[in-house]
């Protein structure tokens, strides 16, 4: 962790239930069947883990004594010092549809209280400090923009480091459409299946569309999709696959698409970009600031410019090699080390609006 590596402060982590100082890279195995069976079998489910997790919160804010408290998402727990929150973005307000209406209903109870109490409120791009002042109304100064950054695990790397990865998933190097995002309605992978299933067969057989990530919520129509396309042999759902995984399944992919409605940041595109990956990714919210010049910028909601940006990729390799040049000087700009001194920089200022 960046912030770490900076030696400036100490951190104490709060995993819900429990307090480490040890950072998780990965979920809890079997956490995602217990969330559901909680909310099955519970009424206000939401309501009943927030109240236990303050409880268990508060009992380590009693034995650590922190001096500042940062919510990295959305809603802060109650904390007599300065607090400093992060909004990522505001999808559920923007785009309820796309969400389970029980996580809309916490957001929209409890997210406002947590904006007003924040001394002061990180978000990852331009574009959602502005979709946060226009929403909340709150004082500008408050709002601070910090870009998020790209792991050096993500790099073009080299045959041999690539194959044995991507063989466990029956994958060759250079040779499949890769795309990395929860199954959910926002991230638009639906435009995606559609578009790759459009193009002429021969790119369908020999560039499959590759789809890594968690089952999200609001997934049925995708599900059927994806079930269909993987009957016909053009698709591939990985499910979850593991941080160690990532870099090389990105390295050894022919392309990129991310044409997601709505973003906050977008980092699975800067992470394609530093592997050395052309991508393709949607023109509407933070996406442009992120991409900057060096995608192919599409509409999302046009699945025929989704399939003839694929096309393009796929058939014209000096383009590819632009994109892929570009992209390695924009991924540069994004770095943990910067966002955690300007992270740091805000813990300061908050601390001192605070005595």
């Amino acid at each position: 962790m960046a912030l770490r590596e900076l030696r400036e402060v100490e951190l104490m982590l709060f995993y819900g239930f429990s307090w480490s100082k040890e950072l998780r890279e990965s979920p809890i195995p079997g956490m995602s069947m217990m969330k559901s069976l909680v909310k099955r079998l519970l009424p206000d489910p939401y309501g009943l883990r927030r109240s236990m997790q303050q409880i268990r919160f508060t009992q380590g804010i009693g034995s650590f004594k922190p001096d500042l408290y940062h919510e990295p998402s959305f809603l802060s727990f109650r904390f007599a010092g300065p607090t400093v929150v992060t909004v990522h973005d505001l999808s559920p307000i923007r785009y309820p549809d796309t969400h389970p209406k029980d996580r809309i209903q916490d957001l929209e109870k409890r997210l406002p209280a947590a904006v007003a109490s924040a001394a002061a409120v990180i978000v990852d791009s331009e574009f959602i400090r502005q979709e946060v002042l226009g929403y909340f109304g709150i004082h500008p100064t408050r709002v601070i923009a910090i870009h998020l950054g790209v792991s050096r695990e993500f790099r073009p790397r080299e045959p041999a480091e690539i194959t044995p990865v991507i063989d466990q998933y029956g994958l060759r190097r250079g040779s499949y459409v890769l795309a990395v995002a929860t199954l959910e309605p926002r991230k638009n992978l639906l435009a995606a299946i559609d578009a790759h299933s459009a193009l002429p067969p021969r790119l369908r057989k020999e560039h499959p569309l590759i789809i890594a990530g968690m089952k999200g919520w609001l997934a049925r129509e995708l599900e059927a999709k994806i079930n269909a396309a993987e009957e016909r042999g053009e698709l591939r759902w990985l499910g979850y696959v593991p941080p160690v995984a990532l870099p090389a399944l990105y390295a050894g992919a022919r392309l990129f698409v991310y044409p997601s409605f709505y973003e906050g940041f977008g980092i699975p595109v800067l992470e394609a970009m530093a592997s050395g990956v052309p991508v393709i990714t949607s023109n509407q919210s933070s996406l442009p600031e992120v991409a900057g010049d060096a995608a192919l910028m599409i509409d999302p909601h046009n699945r025929d410019g989704i399939r003839d940006a694929m096309i393009r990729l796929l058939e014209d390799d000096a383009e590819a090699r632009r994109l892929v040049a570009l992209g390695f000087a924009q991924a540069a700009r994004f770095t943990w080390r910067a966002c955690a001194e300007k992270t740091l920089a805000v813990y300061r200022q908050a601390m001192s609006d605070g005595q």
